[in-house]
């Protein structure tokens, strides 16, 4: 419903402004128009909007299912524990491989998460004067092996890979919003013809 008000006060300040711009005179016609359309189109388009459907939440918190996988990768204080470099937000796992001596391992037997929940990988930079200058590189280069390249998402610091699911519902709103892109000025410009008639 909200998304369906949000397109109706776009389309309704652009209904206005094309009757301002065609019959400067009709004032009613104008207020109607900013205030009649937001509420119709909230009707009308909220149903459709809502047809998407949202990726399934996880049925639980996959955080311990992850740490309890990862356990045997302990290295002790001060160096890579599932306490400290393994986290969940509820929804995203984050695991940082800094400080260890089997990222690689740790990748591999994580990887598998990353069909049922987004797995996001703390790699750092991958520059010359960083810490770790070869982790970022290695993580790439094992995940672009296995990984399509759309479940991926880099950022300059991070490694996220994301479940089927999400990308399904990303695919799903980017239709939509192709759709409604070309439909609204094609509702404009038929505007536009019967105002000016």
């Amino acid at each position: 419903m909200q998304a369906g008000g949000l397109i109706g006060l776009f389309l309704g300040f652009s209904l206005a402004v094309v009757s301002a711009l065609t019959q400067p005179d009709e004032l009613k016609q104008l207020v109607e128009f900013m205030c009649i359309t937001p509420l119709l189109c909230a009707a009308v388009l909220g149903p459709f909007l809502g047809w998407r459907r949202a990726p399934p939440p996880p049925p639980s918190d996959p955080l311990e299912a992850v740490r309890a996988v990862l356990e045997p990768f302990n290295e002790g204080q001060g160096k890579w524990r599932v306490l400290s470099h393994v986290r969940s937000d509820g929804r995203t796992v984050r695991i940082d491989l800094h400080n260890s001596t089997q990222a690689l391992a740790i990748l591999a037997s994580s990887l598998p998460f990353a069909e049922e929940v987004p797995v996001k990988y703390i790699v750092g930079r991958g520059e010359r004067g960083s810490r770790e200058p070869l982790l970022r590189p290695t993580v790439l280069a094992h995940i672009e092996q296995r990984v399509d390249l759309h479940r991926r998402r880099r950022t300059a610091s991070t490694v996220e890979v994301l479940p089927p699911s999400i990308i399904e519902h990303m695919e799903a709103t980017h239709r939509m919003h192709r759709r409604l892109f070309y439909l609204l000025p094609i509702i404009l410009f038929f505007a536009w013809l019967e105002l000016r008639s």
